[in-house]
């Protein structure tokens, strides 16, 4: 009985993209703490590693870091749409209720400058 390991089935994965690894980490940002900004940089970042990766013909792996990267990113900016929506939204209530006009608001926000 011999004690030696067959080496013949390993199968090493390719390194991963570092693009594809800057997309998660820029997904996860723009979902916690930098919405905008994380949201932006995982979409781009994301879609030039699949480029990358694809164009590497096997050499690099990652595709399903870009992919999270990708969907994070695309949450992200539509959670900052749904956002700004129901700010403005808000405030057009807000000014309806209180009966601030147009030339009373831009006092007030002079005022707040």
């Amino acid at each position: 009985m011999s004690s030696e390991i067959p080496t013949d089935h390993i199968y090493l994965s390719p390194p991963n993209s570092t693009m594809a690894i800057v997309s998660l980490v820029a997904g996860i940002l723009g979902l916690t703490i930098l919405p905008l900004i994380g949201g932006i940089v995982a979409l781009y970042t994301g879609y030039s590693a699949r480029r990358e990766i694809e164009d590497s013909y096997g050499e690099l792996g990652g595709e399903g870091y870009a992919t999270a990267g990708i969907v994070m990113g695309w949450i992200s900016l539509a959670l900052v749409g749904i956002g700004c929506l129901c700010a403005a939204c808000s405030a057009i209530i807000g000014f309806s209720i209180f009966g601030i006009s147009s030339s009373q608001f831009g006092l007030l926000l002079a005022a707040l400058i």
